[in-house]
């Protein structure tokens, strides 16, 4: 399929603040306090945007579907950080699925020389807005000094 083609089938809109385009493609039975038990997401993100640097308070497992890989930073609580690749390229590291842990920045975006990405996300309990916190370019290149140009490529105002 065509990221178009994507667009259409499953009627992508664009994250908030985040980038790329997407649908909640199911959430689980609401539990006591309102959120679901679990929620799951589909997007599309193209080289000419990003996923921005952004934490959650659970972990979140993604998933890579189609196009071509995904470069994802990942910046951990300890101050330390790490880039993964989502894609299918498994035995040259690439990963077809990987937990990000809670309360580790991320941010993605597709691989150099690629045009496009389709991929998912999954969140047990379930993601809702008040958990997403947006990255903060200065306090984030202070605290990771070592990233401030990836981090800089990655923050949206």
């Amino acid at each position: 399929m065509t990221p178009e083609e994507l667009v259409a089938h499953y009627r992508l809109e664009p994250i908030p603040r985040e980038g790329g385009l997407f649908r909640r493609t199911w959430a689980g039975p609401e539990q006591p306090d309102g959120r679901p038990q679990g929620t799951a997401i589909v997007v599309l993100l193209t080289a000419d945007d990003y996923s921005a640097l952004h934490r959650l308070p659970s972990d979140e497992v993604w998933h890579f579907y189609l196009g071509d890989p995904l470069e994802m930073l990942l910046l951990a609580p300890d101050g330390t950080s790490r880039t993964e690749i989502l894609g299918h390229g498994i035995a040259s590291g690439q990963h077809p699925q990987l937990t990000v842990p809670a309360g580790t920045w991320m941010g993605a975006r597709v691989a150099a020389g690629g045009s496009w990405a389709f991929f998912g996300c999954t969140m047990a309990p379930g993601f809702t807005y008040g958990d997403y916190e947006h990255g903060d370019l200065a306090d984030l290149s202070a605290r990771y000094p070592h990233e401030s140009a990836r981090i800089a490529e990655l923050c949206r105002p």
